[in-house]
C-alpha cells in the first residue's frame, strides 16, 4: 500500500493479491482511497488486474488523484 498527500488530501494506492489458479502467477488487483483528516472520503472499486504489486498501487493513486481533482 502506497500513501501520498495530495491537495489537502490522503490518497492511498493499494495492491490485493489475486491468485486464479493453484499453480497460476500472482497478479494484483488495484484500487484507490480518499481520506481527509483521518476520515474516509472515497473509495473506488477495483480498478483493474495487474501483473505487479507496485503497477496497482499506481493505478489506486491515479484514480485517487483524478477524484480529488474533480472533486474539489
Amino acid at each position: 500500500m502506497q500513501q501520498e498527500s495530495y491537495r489537502g488530501y490522503a490518497i492511498w494506492g493499494h495492491a490485493i493479491a489475486q491468485q486464479e489458479e493453484l499453480l497460476a502467477r500472482e497478479r494484483y488487483a488495484s484500487s484507490g482511497t480518499v481520506t481527509k483528516s483521518g476520515k474516509f472520503v472515497e473509495a473506488s472499486g477495483i480498478l483493474g488486474v495487474v501483473d505487479s504489486e507496485s503497477e496497482a498501487e499506481h493505478l489506486g493513486l491515479e484514480w485517487a488523484r483524478a477524484w480529488v481533482d474533480n472533486h474539489i
